[in-house]
């Protein structure tokens, strides 16, 4: 009697042809394996592109493995736990195999139901190595894990006499790219929106009544081919214009030319490698300027493989971090339960609403700045930005929220709080000349609560941040403040009605 065939189990963001578990696999030699879990539909209220986005992926992928000739399991089940059993049991599997998940609590998963793992391939950076080049270190900068990356990688370097060297003499071009939102009404990069097919529609019918956000309309691709078109779309029309205002903000404008293809490659259907590739071909090609190029790389091998690293080099304790005790439920304004008059805020929401995304910068001095001054619990901003945004996950989440936007872990992963008053907003979008708030004010009816929340959180504090150098000049500023009195006394009024969500 013939052995029975392995399963290969495919997670929902591992959705790659040619990689991990099924890189060597062949069509008769394995059975395939996709578990949804109800549990995990019903932990949170997604965003309903969100969710359709990685349902619709999956069920895309196992029909796509089917064409080529595999046998598919692609069930629902209470947990995946149970849907792995129970796919054990009908088929009489003796060997399951996956790649090592995503997440902490996955790893853990594949052990206790004893899944053969192999190594995660989805990154340019496996955590073990992230770890190795972490280890002795007595901080994580960013920048140097980049620089490593850069020349590791051999992205945008040039081999000389005296060594490698980055390209343009400079490893960061962080300088050029700084610049406000235009004011010239120019049009920005379009992308294509992908018409929905059956199993899409299928889908949406099946998405739970307390979702929230706009209906899925093709903006997310679904599919390898997909990705592949968005990404052609971004390095034809958009990498060129992306450095300089990649940190702008416009009302109107949810993405400006921002690539989009976060989702893409937190689902697999896009490698970070062929990204980078494309991006600096485009450079040697004379299609876009080093600035932007640069720039983006930077957030590709440099910001997104340092967060999976440093996320997998401190869990499971970080996500318990909770470094300056905020307790505060995320804002009615943010789940959009309540309207708000913070124009800033609105537009974002909006954006988050109508795409499942906002960009890195709405991101941290929208969203996370008034989380962080208003002393949001950094454990509920998670979760609501992870089930929110179309590439949210725990990894992703956990050290951009409880790391760099919330300074809930003491000063791991950012060397000071990003808090900012309302100036660089008003420097850095459109909002506050639709604001009935004045980001120059700090009392009175027509503070910008930005501005007010920023006193009030170093004066609430200021024995946490005392010992932090780079905050010194800001703590003595705000001990200067002949009406700081006055501020916090208004900072109290500020926080009870973003509470109540009549601010």
């Amino acid at each position: 009697m013939a052995a029975p065939l392995p399963t290969v189990w495919i997670l929902g963001d591992q959705l790659d042809r040619t990689r991990g578990a099924l890189a060597d696999r062949r069509p008769g030699d394995c059975r395939v394996l996709l578990v949804e879990s109800e549990r995990k539909i019903a932990s949170k209220r997604w965003h309903r592109q969100r969710l359709h986005l990685v349902l619709s992926a999956m069920a895309h992928f196992a029909d796509e493995l089917r064409d080529e000739g595999f046998e598919v399991d692609h069930r629902r089940a209470p947990t995946l736990a149970d849907g792995v059993r129970a796919h054990t049991a009908e088929f009489g599997v003796e060997r399951v195999v996956a790649m090592e998940p995503m997440s902490w609590d996955g790893r853990s998963l594949l052990g206790a139901l004893g899944v053969e793992a192999i190594p995660n391939d989805q990154f340019l950076c496996h955590y073990e190595d992230f770890a190795g080049w972490a280890s002795g270190r007595r901080s994580l900068k960013m920048e140097d894990f980049y620089r490593w990356q850069r020349l590791r990688l051999d992205v945008l370097i040039e081999h000389g006499d005296g060594g490698p060297e980055p390209t343009g003499g400079r490893w960061n071009f962080d300088h050029d790219n700084r610049e406000p939102p235009p004011r010239d009404g120019r049009a920005w990069p379009t992308i294509e929106r992908f018409e929905l097919d059956e199993i899409d529609r299928a889908v949406i019918e099946r998405l739970p009544a307390d979702t929230w956000g706009a209906e899925p309309d093709g903006t997310w691709p679904v599919t390898r081919p997909q990705a592949l078109r968005r990404l052609d779309e971004f390095v034809e029309t958009g990498l060129a214009p992306f450095g300089p205002h990649e940190d702008a903000m416009l009302q109107a404008e949810w993405k400006l030319a921002h690539s989009v293809l976060s989702s893409s490659m937190n689902l697999g259907l896009l490698h970070p490698s062929e990204v980078v590739d494309a991006a600096e071909r485009a450079y040697r090609a004379g299609t876009a300027p080093l600035n932007s190029v640069e720039g983006f790389i930077r957030q590709v091998i440099g910001w997104r493989e340092y967060v999976w690293g440093v996320y997998w080099l401190w869990m499971p304790g970080y996500r318990g971090h909770n470094a300056l005790t905020a307790l505060r439920a995320v804002p009615p304004a943010f789940t959009g339960e309540a309207p708000t008059s913070m124009a800033c805020v609105t537009s974002v929401v909006e954006h988050v609403r109508e795409h499942g995304y906002a960009h890195h910068i709405e991101r941290l001095m929208v969203l996370g700045n008034l989380a962080l001054t208003a002393g949001v619990d950094p454990r509920a901003m998670t979760d609501w930005m992870w089930a929110s945004f179309v590439d949210g996950a725990e990894w992703v989440m956990l050290p951009n929220v409880i790391g760099m936007a919330l300074f809930a872990d003491g000063g791991m992963m950012a060397t000071k709080p990003y808090a900012s008053g309302g100036a660089y907003i008003n420097k850095m979008s459109d909002s506050c000349r639709s604001c009935p708030f004045d980001p120059k004010q700090r009392t009175g009816e027509r503070a910008c609560p930005y501005t007010t929340l920023y006193w009030d959180f170093l004066a609430r504090n200021e024995d946490v941040l005392a010992g932090n150098h780079r905050m010194a000049r800001q703590l003595a500023g705000m001990r200067r403040l002949a009406d700081l009195d006055a501020v916090r006394e208004r900072a109290v009024e500020v926080l009870a009605r973003l509470d109540a969500g009549t601010l």
